[in-house]
């Protein structure tokens, strides 16, 4: 415990890592919803979703949220939580996580959890600082300071009181400048610290994970069929009722992938085969970043596939280990 700081606040302020849970993960367009289904059938489990765009209502098609058939066979948990309008952050994510997780184990049922958001999946693996509660009278004072002395001189501020927090943020970055003086003033210890708790990824004893893995060339195929039966599905015709409902969406919404592209069709920038290419290619990218990130994660078991075929025997599989844990 950090001097001069009460267990109770501390207890407040930092999210452990969510353990005694499946965890079943991988790549976009790899089939986890489907073998989800059958886990949790086979597991008594209930679904978390570990998606950061599956938490938005009305955007559907463009996340391929579990249908409604899946979610009356199994309750999900987690999806269409907010507007398009709205931001929602991982701090908020990890606390309706533990939240959702505690419901669900009072139900006598396993958690499981499904997705694969590295940023939602890192903070239920590590843990998480969450950090006091916004002040704000000091933010006050500081954007009044900011209007006076300008960026720079809270910058130098920064410098001061947390160097490598100041080193990590952009220097134009007035919020994550702000938060950062903040929690050092209410805690006495600088953001940059507390975080680095949290960084070693190391999953919990108590937990069993599980990531799908195709080949390169099936999956690039695989993200080419999806986004196809996306647009074939009216993904289109959703993001131009996103916008005729709402206008401008919230900045995390707007630029998710499948979202950005239309809204760039829709305002004339680019034309309709140029969208759809750009949806298959910024996802294929995305894939690449997952797969990166899942080879970095310890104590992953890999499940090859080859065809859909495979994902019951998966499932079976998972059943198996987890009975056996």
């Amino acid at each position: 415990m950090m001097p001069g700081i009460a267990e109770s606040r501390l207890s407040d302020w930092l999210r452990p890592p969510l353990e005694d849970a499946i965890y079943l993960t991988g790549p976009t367009a790899s089939g986890k919803s489907r073998l989800a289904i059958e886990v949790a059938r086979l597991t008594n489990a209930e679904i978390l979703s570990v998606d950061s765009m599956a938490v938005y209502r009305e955007m559907d098609i463009g996340t391929a949220k579990p249908t409604a058939d899946a979610r009356k066979e199994v309750p999900h948990h987690l999806i269409d939580l907010v507007d398009p309008t709205d931001d929602y952050s991982v701090s908020q994510f990890v606390i309706d996580a533990h939240e959702k997780a505690k419901e669900i184990r009072s139900r006598g049922r396993r958690v499981l959890l499904v997705g694969g958001t590295p940023l939602y999946l890192k903070s239920l693996f590590c843990g998480m600082f969450l950090g006091p509660q916004a002040d704000w009278d000091f933010r006050r004072q500081v954007e009044e300071d900011v209007a006076i002395h300008g960026l720079d001189a809270l910058r130098a501020r920064l410098e001061q009181a947390d160097p490598l927090s100041a080193h990590k943020i952009l220097p134009n970055d007035l919020r994550r400048m702000t938060r950062a003086l903040e929690v050092v003033r209410a805690t006495g210890v600088p953001l940059s610290h507390w975080q680095s708790q949290f960084e070693r990824i190391q999953m919990p004893n108590s937990c069993r994970a599980y990531v799908l893995a195709w080949d390169r060339s099936v999956m690039h195929q695989r993200v080419n069929q999806r986004v196809e039966e996306m647009f074939s599905q009216g993904l289109l015709d959703e993001v131009r009722s996103l916008v005729e409902r709402h206008g401008q969406l919230g900045r995390t919404a707007s630029q998710a992938v499948g979202y950005k592209e239309p809204i760039e069709f829709l305002n004339g920038t680019i034309d309709e085969a140029m969208m759809v290419d750009r949806v298959k290619a910024h996802t294929r990218q995305f894939v690449r970043r997952q797969e990166i990130w899942f080879r970095s994660m310890p104590n992953l078991t890999k499940l090859p596939l080859e065809s859909e075929d495979d994902l019951l025997g998966l499932a079976h599989r998972i059943a198996e280990d987890v009975r056996a844990a």
